[in-house]
């Protein structure tokens, strides 16, 4: 009987066992089973690896010949350039969208541009700097073998701080389509004024040669009166472009041109000076008698300034033009002389002594030469009453709303 119960329990055990071996092995290939599987997807896995591997190495590559492309087109626009001795700033839309949209009023009066692109100087060497209370225009062109332009620049700067410096920018506009003047502006200026390129209190920029008309274009006349009177008209219109490139940049703007010498402290009197008018509400300030040297405007005024002179520069040279922009805007009609010229002297201010000094002889008009005395000033100012009573006398006999809807 005890021998029938082991046999039983024996078999009970070996039933168990297999059982439990069964299961094991079931469990084994379960676990086999999933282990291929976890190898399947790691081998998926690196085989994607492996493709975007291959992908980015393939775009990288791409990356490598596009920035290599570009850094060559970079060197190349860089040579070229060098080889004018030209800095090109980089053209933002956003930066210099207000200062084009100024220049887009030029194709109201100069039709020639209307089928033009976007009207903008072709050279800007400096830092576009804006912001400052000064702005200083100097217009130059090419005088031939006699150049005036170093001595301004250096009379012009030597006599700021480092304050009025900050405070300010001197910008060079290069209204002559010579490229070897331009080139020999921007080298010297590069040479001679390094510190303050690189500060962004100086600028040079060039005029686009079709911002001219084509009268300006063509060949000389032989009649030296014509000639002068193109000269005359160039030298508007290359004011009109420096005042609308320099309005944005300042609060107020200081003309001056490339051949003069400025006294000591001059921009320290001119700081001092506008502080400490009582009123804002003047016209211009002339810190000079000789023609449009040394005026000081309101910079926001600058396109006003620039619409009179483009309705009329043909007419008469900008300097004359000046003193027209005022009997128009100030003088009433029928009102006597003395009565315009009260409100002339609480409007048109004028500083003495002059910060200016005009030291070239050779004229920027082909083979004229011109002497300025210091005492001239008397001669001037009674000219300038004689000048004034003629036009008072002439825009009396016209509406002076006709005028000021023209203005």
């Amino acid at each position: 009987m005890r021998t029938k119960h082991v046999n039983l329990l024996i078999a009970l055990v070996a039933i168990t066992l297999f059982t439990f071996s069964c299961f094991c092995v079931s469990r084994m290939a379960q676990t086999s089973n999933q282990l291929i599987n976890c190898k399947n997807h790691i081998l998926e896995f690196k085989e994607n690896m492996q493709r975007l591997k291959n992908k980015t190495e393939n775009n990288s590559q791409e990356m490598m010949k596009l920035f290599k492309k570009m850094k060559n087109d970079i060197i190349q626009r860089e040579d070229l350039s060098g080889s004018l001795g030209v800095e090109k700033t980089v053209d933002t839309l956003g930066k210099n969208e207000t200062l084009s949209d100024a220049f887009e009023d030029l194709k109201l009066f100069l039709p020639h541009l209307r089928k033009a692109g976007r009207i903008y100087p072709d050279v800007i060497i400096g830092k576009g700097r804006t912001g400052v209370s000064f702005a200083v225009g100097i217009s130059t062109v090419s005088r031939g073998e006699y150049s005036y332009l170093k001595q301004t620049l250096t009379s012009v700067i030597s006599r700021m701080t480092l304050s009025e410096e900050r405070e300010s920018v001197v910008i060079v506009s290069v209204a002559d389509s010579n490229e070897e003047y331009l080139n020999s502006v921007v080298n010297m200026v590069k040479k001679k004024f390094k510190r303050q390129v690189m500060s962004g209190s100086l600028e040079v920029i060039s005029i686009p040669t079709f911002f001219y008309p084509n009268m300006l274009n063509d060949k000389q006349s032989t009649e030296e009166s014509q000639n002068h009177k193109s000269w005359e008209v160039k030298q508007a219109l290359d004011f009109c472009f420096l005042m609308l490139y320099a309005k944005p940049k300042a609060i107020y703007y200081l003309q001056l041109e490339d051949d003069i010498i400025t006294k000591y402290m001059y921009f320290t009197k001119i700081t001092n000076f506008v502080h400490n008018i009582t009123t804002n509400n003047w016209f211009y300030i002339e810190f000079s008698i000789l023609g449009f040297i040394g005026k000081l405007f309101h910079s926001e005024d600058l396109p006003d300034f620039v619409r009179f002179f483009l309705m009329f520069y043909k007419d008469k040279p900008i300097d004359m033009l000046l003193g027209d922009i005022f009997q128009i805007k100030y003088c009433k009609p029928r009102e006597t002389f003395k009565e315009c010229l009260k409100r002339n002297k609480q409007v048109r201010i004028r500083y003495k002594p002059s910060l200016f000094q005009h030291v070239g002889i050779h004229s920027s008009f082909p083979g004229r030469e011109q002497y300025y005395k210091k005492n001239k000033h008397e001669d001037d100012k009674h000219n300038l009453k004689k000048l004034g009573d003629t036009l008072v006398t002439c825009i009396t006999l016209i509406s002076n709303d006709i005028f000021q809807k023209l203005f």
